[in-house]
């Protein structure tokens, strides 16, 4: 395959010469000391050719293609580390040097790491090579062992107890085993210290700056855009209360309808909870957390809902095979929510929120995979405008309309069940104490709703025009 390839290159040698230099093709007059270091930027890269006995220009100057050329070439690719495969053939005065795209990177020649840039090759320094590792895989962030953060200093019991409850992990074990067994913790110089899967789950957090790219920012917008901020809440405890208390947001902020078929009450979300759930669960355990100039960001508009987790894709995941193969970027943060079932499978997530979707008779969900991977799930904008057409419709004089969402969770709550008291409308909701008696004074005062009876044997009334119904 290789020999047949090689002589179509030969065949196309005009073409190439006249293309000149690009990502692929480098021209070289001699096999000098910078041979090395650009067989490793094509070995780093995508791999590709170097034409040497051929001016920058695309003219051919010739070389010496004697055995004990070809054997200095050879002698020289060999510094490469780890140890690469190269073809070396010859053309008339020329020789082509083949360098495959590297399976294990990165490489490094004697002069340090290159990578293939366009049609040149660059030196990379510390802050690229470190980001080339983590790009490649070879770096993997809840790995790292932090010891900055040794675990007595900085443990969080009541995270751990929970977790462990969750989890169903006896402690019949040491805690130090444990944590040990999870990957959470090792040892490092001297200090049992958390890694950073640890720290995301276990560690006591008294606004530690240097996670505060891993919380979750929640929003709700007034509109379609984000010049109008309703509500909005950071979320900066451990990973496992991050996810429950986002979802607990969007709960709060999206219609609600019930179904009342037997003694108990179904509460109907407009969008699926579980295909919510699963969306901010792959946002927090997929995402690149070495990326700390963003966070993961679950954003309610009028017209949909936005779950938008900092990374992109792991690489090797391209639009044709996007939830067909699982590629983890962070195992350790997905082992532990296996663990507690916050992951039901690994590389179903996505098949799972389709799924959910479906069910539930909603769009489907739009995925983007650019450098923010993001899901997006539409809303039913008769639903959504029907919020505060329906409290308004009932008298247009109701002021302070900006929380139509709650209103209509009331008014919901209210309509079914003539007897729920404020503690229940709390518990039912999420909404706080404060706004609730807010909005209940706002639809009294408007003629919406009157009150019938004392506050604990009484019961609500809906009024139409100001008239009972």
């Amino acid at each position: 395959m290789e020999k047949k390839y090689r002589n179509t290159m030969i065949k196309n040698l005009d073409v190439i010469l006249a293309e000149g230099e690009s990502y692929k093709i480098e021209f070289k007059e001699s096999a000098d000391k910078s041979l090395a270091s650009e067989a490793c930027a094509f070995a780093n890269a995508s791999g590709g050719r170097i034409f040497i006995g051929v001016s920058d220009k695309g003219d051919i100057v010739g070389t010496d293609t004697s055995n004990t050329a070809r054997s200095k070439i050879q002698d020289t690719l060999n510094q490469i580390e780890p140890r690469l495969p190269v073809d070396i053939a010859v053309h008339d005065k020329i020789i082509m040097v083949t360098i495959p795209e590297g399976t294990n990177k990165p490489y490094s020649c004697a002069k340090g790491f290159y990578l293939r840039s366009g049609p040149n090759s660059q030196k990379l320094e510390r802050n690229s090579i470190m980001e080339f590792f983590q790009n490649e895989g070879h770096i993997r962030y809840d790995e790292v062992i932090r010891e900055d953060l040794p675990v007595n200093e900085r443990f969080n019991e009541k995270a751990y107890k929970r977790y462990m409850r969750a989890a169903k992990i006896s402690d019949v074990l040491e805690k130090e085993t444990i944590l040990k067994n999870l990957n959470c913790a090792a040892h490092a110089d001297g200090r049992f210290c958390f890694t950073n899967a640890g720290a995301l789950f276990f560690r006591v957090n008294d606004e530690d700056v240097k996670f505060r790219h891993a919380g979750v920012v929640c929003a709700l917008y007034k509109g379609t855009d984000k010049a109008y901020i309703i509500d909005a809440k950071e979320l900066n405890g451990d990973i496992v209360n991050n996810i429950d208390d986002a979802v607990a947001f969007l709960k709060r902020h999206l219609n609600i309808s019930y179904k009342i078929e037997t003694v108990k009450r179904e509460n109907i979300f407009e969008l699926p909870e579980d295909a919510l759930r699963e969306a901010i669960v792959n946002a927090v355990c997929h995402r690149n957390y070495f990326e700390k100039g963003a966070r993961v960001m679950v954003e309610i508009f009028d017209d949909r809902v936005e779950i938008t987790s900092p990374g992109g894709v792991c690489k090797g995941i391209t639009p044709e095979n996007f939830g067909k193969i699982s590629i983890t970027r962070n195992s350790i943060v997905a082992s532990m929510l296996y663990r507690i079932d916050y992951i039901e499978q690994m590389g179903t997530g996505i098949a799972r929120m389709k799924k959910a979707a479906e069910d539930a008779n909603v769009a489907e969900p739009e995925f983007n995979l650019h450098d923010f991977f993001k899901v997006i799930f539409m809303r039913d904008q008769t639903d959504v405008n029907g919020v505060n057409d329906g409290v308004n419709g009932v008298n247009d004089g109701v002021n302070g309309v900006n929380d139509g969402v709650n209103r209509k969770l009331i008014i919901d709550l209210i309509k079914n069940e003539p007897t729920v008291t404020i503690a229940s409308i709390i518990e039912k909701t999420g909404i706080p104490r404060r706004t609730i008696d807010r909005i209940i004074s706002e639809l009294k005062n408007s003629g919406v709703i009157k009150r019938v009876g004392t506050k604990r044997t009484g019961h609500w009334e809906m009024i139409e025009s100001g008239e009972k119904k």
